[in-house]
């Protein structure tokens, strides 16, 4: 018989969050240079992590499962969506590659479809496993990813980066909750050695790209560094988020236009780096103007990130709130149908958010107490959220409502 083991997951204490009123500015002259990011007191890593503790807690899943098990709205609808697709299935195969190639949108496409599907068919699996308790889907999240820790070595291509990340999101997620509820693993330490030797090197470094991209690789890399209980790179990963999220989502109180990012750093090229944006309101994000799905990604691993650390005692909701609840609103309202004025982009936007606000939404509406009309009502009428099948998953079923 197999042992269950639970672990009650940390939280971090909530703070109480000023909030500023929506506003924008006209960039300054071309020649000035962008104010420096602002330094951030950071805590160093948790002296004790919190398993599982990758984006979703012991209490967390245990309220879920509650949820579930009474019918309740939203959650079993929601749960019914997880179990009726593809990547709930008992019948799966997984597709493991040595090399995983990736080019610039998916051209060449070797594996990567492949890899990202079966991590969030792993997480699906263990969401199911603990809900259930059926060990079925447990022994198969743990087939895939033993496939995949005997099989894959790296990851190439101009895309590698960014695939890691997708991909390095999700297998934490279910390592974790496998690991500490289920009990049996035996090839439990290949999965880690193949998370600190493929996987961590490739996320860790960073990335010039579009923001998306560096925060992707970020959260990745955060739910590594829990899994292998690993604090060194948990501190670094922190030191790059605390740049990365004002140098993603402005603010007006970061000045006349938004902060810069490595050698990014001139009115001329922040502007370019902006997609050409010039004029900057709360909330607006670095790919705003390239589209949303894009900024989306960029959004949820932001949130994914925080939610990460405040399950291991280092909540920085406080820290990037008002961001974070600007951004969200900010791109609600226009998602939802709301005219778009002509400084913004042009006149004219790429919609297709996502499922990406349930998360943040949760955690700063319900947790934190911030009003966030836009958001809440784009958040329930797209209830349940399901999958981006890149690493976006089930999140209205863990997050919707969840006060632990």
């Amino acid at each position: 018989m197999r042992r269950r083991i639970i672990l009650l997951g940390a939280a971090g204490l909530a703070a109480a969050v000023a909030v500023a009123g929506a506003t924008y500015a006209s960039a300054a002259s071309s020649t000035a240079r962008a104010p420096q990011t602002a330094t951030v007191a950071a805590a160093a890593a948790p002296a004790t992590f919190a398993h599982p503790g990758v984006l979703v807690s012991q209490a967390q899943l245990d309220f879920v499962r509650g949820k579930v098990q009474a019918g309740a709205q939203p959650w079993k609808p929601a749960y019914d969506q997880m179990m009726g697709s593809k990547y709930a299935s008992l019948t799966r195969t997984p597709k493991p590659r040595a090399t995983v190639e990736c080019g610039s949108y998916s051209n060449p496409n070797n594996g990567c479809t492949d890899e990202r599907e079966d991590a969030i068919a792993a997480y699906t699996l263990s969401l199911a496993w603990f809900i259930t308790r059926d060990n079925r889907y447990a022994d198969k999240a743990i087939a895939i990813m033993d496939a995949w820790s005997a099989t894959i070595k790296e990851h190439t291509n101009s895309n590698a980066p960014l695939q890691t990340g997708w991909a390095g999101s999700s297998w934490p997620r279910a390592a974790e909750i496998i690991r500490y509820t289920y009990g049996t693993w035996p090839n439990q330490a290949r999965f880690a050695t193949m998370l600190r030797t493929v996987y961590l090197p490739k996320v860790i470094a960073g990335s010039t790209s579009n923001g998306n991209w560096e925060l992707s690789m970020l959260e990745a890399a955060i739910g590594i560094s829990v899994f292998l209980e690993d604090r060194a790179s948990w501190d670094k990963v922190m030191t790059k988020f605390r740049a990365r999220v004002p140098a993603y989502l402005y603010l007006a109180t970061d000045g006349a236009y938004p902060k810069g990012i490595g050698s990014i750093d001139t009115k001329s090229e922040i502007v370019n780096y902006w997609q050409g944006q010039g004029t900057f309101a709360d909330g607006i994000a670095q790919e705003t103007c390239r589209d949303f799905t894009h900024t989306g990604y960029g959004i949820s691993a932001i949130s994914h990130i925080a939610e990460t650390t405040r399950i291991q005692g280092q909540d920085v909701y406080p820290e990037i709130a008002d961001r974070l609840r600007h951004a969200l609103g900010f791109h609600s309202k226009y998602q939802l149908g709301e005219g778009v004025p002509s400084w913004l982009c042009g006149g004219k936007l790429n919609l297709g958010l996502g499922p990406i606000t349930e998360v943040g939404y949760n955690a700063l509406h319900n947790r934190l107490g911030i009003a966030m009309t836009n958001t809440q009502r784009l958040t329930e009428q797209s209830r349940p959220a399901g999958s981006n099948n890149l690493f976006v998953a089930w999140e209205t079923l863990t997050h919707a409502d969840n006060p632990a």
